[in-house]
């Protein structure tokens, strides 16, 4: 039994980026950047796209990486990871978006190796601008001393009258970590009240119970969701590339 699975979820289907997994970045699909990087993970012992698109498939298996079938009616990547999970037996399966380019192999790897006995964990990094703090596009997290999530929320988090950069705030980043057994019971869960208020999917986990380890990382997250957000990726993957 694997005791690491990454499961990078790709949907061709979206309402603002249709195809958004295939769109070319710097010579190469937006996919493979991210497998690529998933790849070169230390403590995972595989890497599987899990898509409902033969498209995306065809794709991943050109350029070597390992895709996996699923069903088309899942409402979230969390599902259609537990889908693979039941063809692909692991201790812990490590959810990575699949418009993540910019992803590092050691923030999953930092992730997988600080869960401990938490069932469930995420990563965050400090919130640095008041702009960050305040976009609904942001979602933040407060974290117990113990290193657990109490709230995640899309307002700003917690909340101050005036904004004080000496106020430790944190970004939640969406790489998601699950024991096989917390993500069985994840889905089996129905979509919790706060969940669909925040449109936050891992308040699910709060409401029920159970505990979500937040691990610090310097990794910042520079998803792809627009045209804009492809243009920075470009820029920042080329500068990249000529520091190397």
């Amino acid at each position: 039994m694997h005791k690491a699975v990454i499961v990078i979820p790709a949907r061709y289907a979206s309402s603002r980026f249709p195809g958004k997994p295939l769109v070319p970045i710097l010579g190469k699909p937006m996919i493979q950047w991210v497998w690529e990087a998933a790849s070169r993970s230390k403590q995972a012992s595989k890497v599987l796209v899990a898509t409902d698109d033969a498209r995306i498939a065809d794709v991943v298996a050109n350029f070597g990486g390992t895709a996996v079938m699923t069903k088309a009616t899942h409402r979230s990547g969390t599902d259609r990871m537990a889908e693979v999970a039941r063809k692909h037996p692991a201790r812990m399966y490590v959810n990575v978006q699949g418009d993540e380019p910019l992803l590092t192999p050691k923030a999953v790897d930092d992730l997988i190796a600080g869960m401990g006995n938490a069932p469930m964990g995420t990563l965050a990094h400090p919130i640095e601008a008041e702009s960050e703090w305040r976009s609904p596009e942001v979602c933040k997290v407060v974290i117990d001393v113990d290193g657990y999530a109490l709230y995640f929320s899309r307002s700003p988090l917690p909340f101050q009258r005036q904004y004080d950069p000496a106020v430790r705030a944190w970004r939640h980043v969406g790489i998601y970590a699950f024991k096989a057994e917390a993500l069985k019971r994840f889905v089996g869960w129905k979509p919790s009240p706060l969940e669909k208020a925040e449109s936050l999917e891992q308040l699910r986990a709060l409401e029920h119970g159970m505990k979500i380890k937040v691990l610090p990382t310097k990794f910042r997250c520079a998803g792809v969701d627009t045209s804009a957000d492809l243009t920075k990726v470009e820029s920042l993957l080329a500068a990249a590339r000529k520091r190397r």
